[in-house]
C-alpha cells in the first residue's frame, strides 16, 4: 500500500468511492453525486494545508483521506475536520487507520491544533476507528441531517495534537 498526496488524476476515482455513499449511504449528508469538475475543484481547495491523501493498493485507488476548514471564522484557523472514504471492497483492511494515522502526521506537521470528525450516528466502525486513534466523543448533533426518509444524528469526536 502506498500513501500519497492526491492529485488532479485521482479525481474520478475519487470521485467514484464519494459517490457511492451518496447514493447509498448516510456517512455524508451530501444527497447529489459529485461531478468531475466538483471534485476537481474540491482537491484545488485541498492543495495546501487542507490537505487530500490516497491510499493505493496495486495502483487503485482504495480510498482517501482529508482535512478540511473546521469553521471559516478566523479564530478556528488551527482546528481541521477530517473525512475518510474507503472504496467498499477494501473495507476491513486496516487501510483507513493507515490514511488517518498519516492524516493526523500530516495535520501537526501542519501546525494544527485540533481535529475534529464528524460521523453520522450508529457509524461504529467510524466512530472505533477514530476512538482508537485518541479522539473523544465531545457531543451528539441530534436530528441535524435528514436522508432517506430518516432524521440522523451526528457525533463529534475531537482529538487535539
Amino acid at each position: 500500500m502506498d500513501i500519497r498526496p492526491a492529485s488532479l488524476d485521482d479525481a474520478p476515482r475519487i470521485a467514484a468511492i464519494y459517490n457511492r455513499e451518496v447514493l447509498e449511504s448516510t456517512v455524508t449528508f451530501d444527497i447529489e453525486p459529485r461531478t468531475l469538475a466538483e471534485q476537481e475543484a474540491w482537491l484545488r481547495d485541498r492543495s495546501g494545508v487542507h490537505a487530500v491523501l490516497v491510499a493505493e493498493v496495486d495502483g487503485v485507488v482504495a480510498g482517501f483521506a482529508s482535512l478540511s476548514p473546521y469553521r471559516d471564522r478566523a479564530a478556528y484557523r488551527t482546528s481541521v475536520e477530517d473525512s475518510v472514504y474507503l472504496d467498499r471492497d477494501y473495507q476491513g483492511q486496516g487501510i483507513g487507520r493507515v490514511l488517518l494515522v498519516e492524516l493526523l502526521e500530516l495535520a501537526t506537521r501542519h501546525g494544527f491544533h485540533a481535529v475534529f470528525a464528524k460521523v453520522v450516528g450508529g457509524h461504529e466502525a467510524s466512530i472505533r476507528l477514530h476512538e482508537a486513534l485518541g479522539f473523544q466523543r465531545v457531543g451528539t448533533e441530534r436530528e441535524v441531517g435528514r436522508k432517506f426518509g430518516r432524521w440522523l444524528d451526528v457525533e463529534l469526536l475531537q482529538k487535539l495534537l
